[in-house]
């Protein structure tokens, strides 16, 4: 007896099935199973079809499976959910070419566990970000290009219910008492979500992907983000111990140029990092990740960083990198740096690095304190030596555009001296062609490095330059 005729009974598929015909009838039977099979086969081929499948099976297999269970091995899931899959099919009498069946397994699967039409894009390693415009409009990020992605939603509540599933293992949640949220995947990526009725265009999703594996100096230097040199002097500046701020607009890199200079300190010294939602990807044994908590449903047990920065000063910190200064936690990082806290690193939002110390200035005041302006810039030159800033080019590419020294007061003003800028010196099929220059000017902190047992080559600085 064929699968068909053992499954055929009480489907949705077959409809009327024929008595088993007796020895010696006419075979009506395979005629029968044949247009059964194409017309399962046609069910994904028409969207309409396949979403009702799809939606089908999913709902059986959600209705078998125990959604209570221990779902920390996703291999074992995926093999149950597996086995109730194909014993959905049978029941429901489906035929289905191998390909079908695996990409409706596919489907079905990212649904239930996974992030849904976003698992083939997280997959993807030349994504760099994934942008959800309501159900149906996805976009994303290819070499610093935005194209439209060929996959979408159902509907606005399976968007919602993509981003629980994102948000549930944080403790956060998203609904319309607090309609936005910042989380991030279990890989570091970047996620912020907001919905109806802040959205009026459904619920949104921007998710910023990180790379599997980090990426290193090499990688950086390989991608034209900085030249050799550079890496040479950032690298004997961390190990120094300067403070050091990596400041440049929104997705100019900086997060992951703060994880490139914290790889440079010495695996024997204690890190502390603070963050809103963790990104940092550090590779060292004696690190400690600490983030933020939003208030509860009823307005309560908010942690920010300030109050983080502020602990981990209590936690002895060999090192303290918070992922981003935005706001009254500037002042204690200021004063964190100026009180023995040496070798420090941030990131802030600026346009250039002298906007940098306004910016700084301008979070030093939401701290609520009455502090003059002269006040605050002294803590400022005495806190930072050095400001690194990446910038995002109109061809996608991310560079880093100068390196300043913070050299101290000078009257009411905070000296600056730019000791590598990057130079444009064409476009080439769409593309800024340039380098980033050493301007030939030592900074004043060479005796620090000097001290660190770093004694950097003159050629760093543009003395007796060689192309690169």
């Amino acid at each position: 007896m064929s699968l068909l005729r053992r499954i055929e009974g009480g489907t949705s598929t077959f409809r009327n099935p024929a008595p088993t015909a007796a020895p010696g009838a006419t075979p009506q039977q395979p005629a029968k199973e044949e247009a059964s099979g194409r017309r399962a086969n046609a069910a994904l081929g028409s969207p309409d079809l396949s979403l009702d499948l799809k939606t089908r099976v999913q709902n059986k297999l959600i209705a078998e499976l125990d959604l209570n269970a221990d779902t920390s091995n996703l291999e074992l899931i995926r093999v149950r959910i597996q086995q109730l899959f194909d014993g959905v099919l049978e029941q429901e009498g489906i035929l289905l070419t191998r390909s079908e069946r695996q990409r409706l397994f596919e489907q079905v699967a990212a649904d239930i566990v996974g992030f849904g039409p976003l698992e083939p894009l997280l997959s993807d390693d030349t994504v760099t970000e994934i942008m959800v415009n309501g159900p149906n409009k996805i976009y994303i990020e290819r070499k610093g290009k935005l194209e439209r992605a060929d996959v979408a939603f159902e509907n606005d509540d399976h968007v919602r219910r993509i981003i629980d599933r994102i948000i549930s293992p944080l403790g956060r949640r998203c609904d319309e008492s607090s309609p936005m949220v910042d989380a991030r995947l279990p890989d570091g990526s970047r996620v912020n979500a907001i919905i109806p009725p802040l959205s009026l265009v459904g619920p949104v999703i921007t998710i910023r992907k990180f790379s599997r594996t980090p990426l290193t100096v090499d990688d950086l230097i390989g991608f034209g983000s900085m030249s050799p040199e550079l890496a040479e002097f950032l690298k004997a500046c961390v190990i120094a111990r300067l403070n050091v701020v990596v400041a440049g607009g929104t997705g100019s890199g900086k997060t992951t140029l703060l994880n490139v200079l914290s790889s440079f300190i010495p695996a024997d010294e204690r890190i502390v990092t603070v963050e809103d939602a963790a990104e940092l990807q550090l590779r060292q044994e004696h690190v400690i990740t600490l983030e933020t908590r939003k208030a509860n449903i009823e307005g309560k047990g908010a942690v920010s960083i300030r109050d983080l920065v502020i602990n981990c000063l209590r936690m002895r910190p060999d090192r303290i990198v918070v992922g981003e200064c935005r706001g009254a936690e500037a002042l204690d990082m200021l004063q964190a740096m100026n009180t023995g806290h040496d070798g420090s690193l941030t990131t802030a939002h600026a346009n250039s690095p002298r906007d940098t110390l306004a910016r700084l200035e301008t979070m030093v005041l939401m701290a609520g304190m009455e502090l003059p302006l002269r006040a605050i810039r002294e803590q400022v030159s005495s806190a930072i030596q050095l400001i690194v800033f990446q910038e995002r080019l109109r061809d996608g590419t991310r560079k880093i555009s100068y390196v300043t020294e913070v050299q101290g007061m000078e009257g009411d003003v905070i000296v600056l001296s730019d000791i590598f800028v990057f130079e444009q010196t064409g476009v080439e099929d769409g593309k800024i062609m340039g380098r980033l220059r050493p301007t030939g000017i030592r900074p004043k902190f060479t005796t620090r490095l000097e001290e660190a047992n770093i004694f950097l080559p003159p050629s760093v600085f543009g003395v007796d330059m060689r192309p690169w």
